[in-house]
């Protein structure tokens, strides 16, 4: 297997790792690389903490880093915290610049601009706030706090083309949700992660609240026939962003 760049997810909410990047999360592990997520919302202290960290530790993806905002329509995620929609904007991308410093990931990968199928708003904010971060982490004059600048070498969106919504359509419209999917050539590279296929969805069972939540997403999937849900879970897709000046070839989520 080739050696895979380095590669740091940041996403809303507990589980989004696994749903729309546990399969390129696991390929980066297996060959080696270093694989990170951050999550932007819910607090180390809450319910969801424990579960994120079981679903991290399949994925091979480290300990937790999160961001501790409150969710845009759980007040539970983070009792007394901001909500990140609320939150001001320079202080939740220096937050994140620290994080991307510390790290200092080649690949980012986040949500879409539609905010990943249902157009959640904390997905829409995390676009929005992982594209300033992966900016100004680069530059010294932006965050000196955060750390010495670090400069990704390319930044990725998990999104949905709408000739690959699929199964995934009626399922969502069938308990209430919207279906924001994005014009196929807006996609720029779709993986098949069959081989980890199995991890995936093993991180993905981690989230055990949200299996046991009729209209979450795990819990839609885990009532789904078998091949049903290997047919929805086997392929991820992305479109590469600018993340700024690089040299020679940008680096690439896949060979």
């Amino acid at each position: 297997m080739p050696v895979l760049p380095s590669l740091l997810a940041v996403f809303a909410h507990p589980d989004d790792e696994s749903l729309l990047a546990g399969g390129v999360l696991a390929r980066h592990h297996a060959a080696g690389a270093r694989t990170g997520v951050v999550t932007a919302t819910w607090a180390p202290d809450s319910r969801r903490a424990p579960e994120l960290a079981d679903a991290l530790a399949v994925l091979g993806a480290g300990a937790p880093r999160l961001l501790g905002y409150n969710d845009a329509r759980n007040p539970e995620a983070a009792p007394g915290r901001p909500r990140l929609i609320d939150a001001p904007l320079d202080k939740a991308i220096g937050r994140l610049v620290a994080r991307i410093r510390d790290f200092k990931p080649e690949i980012v990968v986040t949500h879409d601009a539609v905010g990943q199928l249902t157009g959640h708003p904390d997905h829409v904010r995390t676009h929005q706030i992982t594209l300033l971060a992966v900016e100004a982490a680069g530059l010294a004059h932006l965050h000196p706090e955060a750390g010495p600048p670090w400069q990704p070498a390319a930044l990725y969106a998990a999104t949905h083309p709408e000739s690959g919504v699929g199964l995934l359509g009626p399922l969502l419209e069938g308990v209430g949700k919207n279906v924001l999917a994005v014009p196929d050539p807006y996609v720029t590279t779709s993986v098949d992660i069959t081989p980890w296929a199995d991890v995936k969805w093993a991180a993905i069972l981690a989230h055990r609240g949200e299996v046991a939540r009729e209209r979450a997403l795990p819990g839609i999937l885990a009532r789904l026939p078998e091949a049903d849900r290997a047919r929805i879970i086997r392929t991820e897709h992305f479109t590469r962003l600018t993340a700024g000046p690089t040299k020679g070839d940008p680096a690439r989520l896949t060979t």
